[in-house]
């Protein structure tokens, strides 16, 4: 597939083959679920797997943090199936089942799995608990003592596989089922008076159970186990929603009479104790992190690509060669039009030999899952696609992974590569460089990607943004009270008594109340996305072709747009945001279109001001104002910009967090630059620090941004800015604040190191400038940065 000495081969890293470690089943374990296991393939578990079920079980949070396909899912499940069970007839469960350890092949990592396998693992035993009157006491004891539990998951395509590994089970008696935004009202219904484990998501919490939770009393009195699947992906603001809603479930079910164990599952990551009290507000010494994975991995070799083409052309060529090869294969692309490029260039490279379609979100539901069926059933033998695959299904069996640029944390790079391997046998990664900051530090410096920490995730719960609203929404659940700062932390009172001063609520002796008819729940958008979605219309048929965000909309659908989806190229007729329509026909003009925008930042209030070498660094909050003015078209094939159109959208405001660094003007003398120098100075400084902060933070260079000046009225000098994207802050330029040291170090490194002569993707320039990379000057932002920075961190 690849020779080491192609020059494109920048470096290679190999991960060893791994054999199982095994355990015996826990003795409280159900006799009946381990047949239906055994039947699945599952014979015996690993350690970590055993390690996470007792603590569960003994009723202590769990975070089980191991790699991907390491079966994190029966975990959970066993310890969940054995508490929710039905109160049904105990001999029937129990049945002809014999306690006599029987030798059985091979172990499989989670229901619905195949399991992976080396040749150096050894032959499994199978080691049921045998059958005692003690164990049929506990066995009689658990079928009376019926408990509930929730399972939430970041999208509803998660949720439905879940169900799908619950079915593998064949267990008649387990009353399993789906509440999300498809559900109809009988199954609502029945979820609400009958389900013992519902397969739900955030939203749905929010939304619907937690405001009609006095109709929902069965389900929180007996909660015996909320598990948080995927939880790494709550990072920045819409954690922060998360754990708001966590915290306002376990109030409720406090307050119906249930304590339950929080069990959440995680990519690897660092911290995951501490995550998970963030997140569900439990206390850090109560969570037990299980962090050592002792489940088997074939050997995988990670190969560092630096293309000579463009790097998705180049992801697109491996793509077909692997699916030539026999091999599936899914290439994971940063953008959505890219991700559909990629797909048709690797079709035409393939011909008939092969099939590959792009999957991201913005696709309707039922082309979504069409997409998953065939490519779980071998039917697709390779993909394009954007992190919206990584959220919708469990992928088992891939042999070969492409990342097309590093995805912005080391946690996504080792999540999305661990989906190849899963049989056992060697797999192959492909990590091809894109023209960025963090892509050309990375290539220069392979040891500090390969063999660093993964970062922790970032979400602030106390962020009053967002805490705010959702203490409004739990007063209207039930009035709050100085004793529910053990759900909602120390914050509790004065951001109450802020709501109160407010008119938000009402303050009497026993605590704060909600008194308006409105639903406090229905003004909280958790995802940031807005209430609605644009739908996007052919223009000669009437048909939907896809959906759009209203906060991208003005960007990604304006008029005389070109808009990607599925393959085919679309023009924007017109964008009407007051019945969130936009109007398309098919069209490929040869062009692509980039909005142009402008942005002012003002300083609302300074928190913190440290020295920062010759400077100052300071973080605090700030209002946005950005508005899109124009667009640039764009070759095709090369990228190459033939003009830019003027055009006037809607003004946008924005108050959040920031950093910023104030130069003052003797560093400004010192360095000899003139004024235009200056302004190509900071703003090269910007987009080379933006590229360079998911090294230092979990997020990626499109979650924030940056405003450069030489001269702000507000700090009274030039100043750079670097903003997290939501409203009321993410934590991300916090955590910029606290790294500045090392984050900028980084940045003039890369500066002086890249061998370009004047400017280009790998350091200043920026895919998502609003100006189009214009009033760039790298040796300047360099010479700057020389002047500015502790010289201990200029390395």
């Amino acid at each position: 597939m690849f020779q080491s000495s192609d020059p494109r081969v920048s470096h290679v890293h190999h991960v060893a083959a791994r054999s199982g470690r095994t355990a015996q089943w826990p003795d409280w374990a159900p006799l009946d679920v381990l047949d239906s296991l055994a039947d699945l393939g599952i014979t015996t578990p690993w350690e970590h797997q055993v390690r996470a079920m007792e603590a569960a079980h003994a009723g202590r949070h769990v975070l089980l943090s191991t790699g991907t396909a390491s079966g994190k899912s029966l975990a959970y499940l066993l310890p969940v199936v054995a508490a929710t069970r039905a109160d049904c007839d105990a001999g029937a469960r129990i049945g002809s089942t014999l306690g006599a350890a029987t030798p059985m092949p091979g172990a499989a990592a989670a229901p619905g799995a195949t399991a992976p396998t080396t040749t150096s693992a050894p032959t499994l035993t199978a080691t049921r608990p045998r059958l005692t009157a003690a164990r049929l006491r506990a066995e009689l004891g658990a079928a009376r003592r019926e408990g509930t539990a929730i399972y939430l998951a970041p999208t509803k395509a998660l949720a439905h596989d879940q169900l799908r590994a619950c079915r593998d089970l064949q267990l008649e008696d387990w009353r399993v089922c789906t509440l999300d935004g498809d559900s109809d009202d009988a199954e609502r219904r029945w979820a609400r008076d009958f389900g013992s484990y519902v397969l739900t998501n955030p939203d749905m919490l929010h939304y619907s159970v937690l405001p009609n939770h006095t109709r929902w009393a069965r389900l929180l009195g007996s909660l015996r186990y909320i598990v948080v699947d995927e939880c790494h992906r709550y990072r920045g603001v819409f954690g922060s929603h998360v754990s708001a809603i966590i915290r306002r479930l376990r109030r409720l079910a406090a307050m119906y009479g249930a304590e339950p164990v929080v069990i959440a599952t995680s990519a690897t990551i660092d911290g995951g104790a501490e995550l998970l009290g963030q997140l569900a507000g439990v206390p850090g010494e109560d969570v037990l992190a299980v962090t050592e994975d002792t489940s088997p991995h074939g050997a995988v070799d990670l190969v560092m690509w630096r293309p000579e083409a463009h790097h998705d052309t180049e992801a697109a060529e491996i793509l077909a060669d692997c699916v030539t090869e026999g091999r599936q294969t899914v290439a994971f692309i940063a953008s959505r039009a890219m991700a559909e490029r990629v797909a048709v260039k690797a079709q035409e490279l393939l011909g008939p030999a092969g099939r590959v379609d792009a999957y991201r979100a913005g696709y309707l539901p039922q082309d979504r899952r069409r997409l998953e069926r065939d490519l779980q059933s071998g039917a697709l033998h390779g993909v394009a696609a954007t992190n919206a695959l990584e959220l919708g299904v469990d992928i088992a069996g891939l042999d070969a992974v492409i990342v097309s640029g590093y995805p912005g944390t080391r946690a996504a790079l080792w999540q999305q590569a661990g989906r190849a391997g899963r049989r056992g046998s060697d797999a192959l990664v492909f990590l091809v460089a894109r023209e960025n900051p963090l892509d050309a530090y990375f290539f220069a410096h392979p040891d500090e990607l390969l063999d660093g920490s993964v970062e922790r995730t970032v979400l602030d719960p106390a962020n009053p943004y967002v805490l705010g609203p959702h203490l409004a929404a739990a007063a209207q659940e039930a009035p709050l009270t100085s004793a529910d700062v053990r759900f909602f932390g120390p914050q509790l009172e004065a951001i109450a008594d802020l709501l109160t001063a407010q008119g938000v609520l009402r303050k009497r002796r026993e605590g704060w109340y909600w008194t308006h008819p409105e639903r406090a729940a229905a003004m909280i958008d958790i995802r940031g996305s807005g209430a609605k979605a644009i739908d996007i219309v052919d223009r000669d048929t009437g048909r939907l072709v896809g959906v759009a965000d209203v906060g991208s909309a003005d960007r990604a659908v304006h008029p005389e747009a070109v808009y990607l989806h599925q393959g085919d190229s679309w023009m924007v007729d017109a964008l009407d945001l007051d019945n969130f329509e936009a109007i398309v026909h098919r069209d490929r003009p040869g062009y692509t279109t980039q909005p142009v925008s402008t942005m002012d930042i003002e300083v609302l209030s300074t928190d913190e001001v440290r020295p920062f070498g010759a400077a100052e660094v300071c973080r605090g909050s700030v209002r946005l104002t950005s508005q899109v003015v124009g667009y640039l078209r764009r070759d095709e094939l090369t990228g190459e910009v033939w003009d830019q159109s003027p055009m006037v959208m809607p003004e946008h405001a924005l108050e959040t967090r920031a950093m910023w660094i104030r130069i003052p003007a003797a560093v400004v003398a010192a360095t000899g630059l003139t004024q235009t120098q200056l302004a190509g100075a900071v703003h090269g400084a910007e987009h080379t620090a933006i590229g360079l902060l998911p090294m230092f933070a979990s997020c990626d260079r499109w979650d924030i941004g940056g405003v450069s000046t030489v001269f702000h009225p507000d700090t009274g000098m030039a100043t750079i800015f670097v903003h997290d994207g939501q409203a009321g802050g993410s934590g991300y330029a916090t955590q910029g604040y606290r790294v500045a040291e090392q984050w900028w170090g980084a940045t003039y490194e890369r500066l002086s190191t890249c061998r370009c002569s004047g400017g280009c993707p790998s350091c200043v320039q920026s895919p998502k400038c609003g100006n189009g990379n214009q009033t760039l000057d790298k040796d300047a932002a360099r010479i700057l940065l020389q002047h500015m920075l502790p010289a201990a961190d200029r390395r």
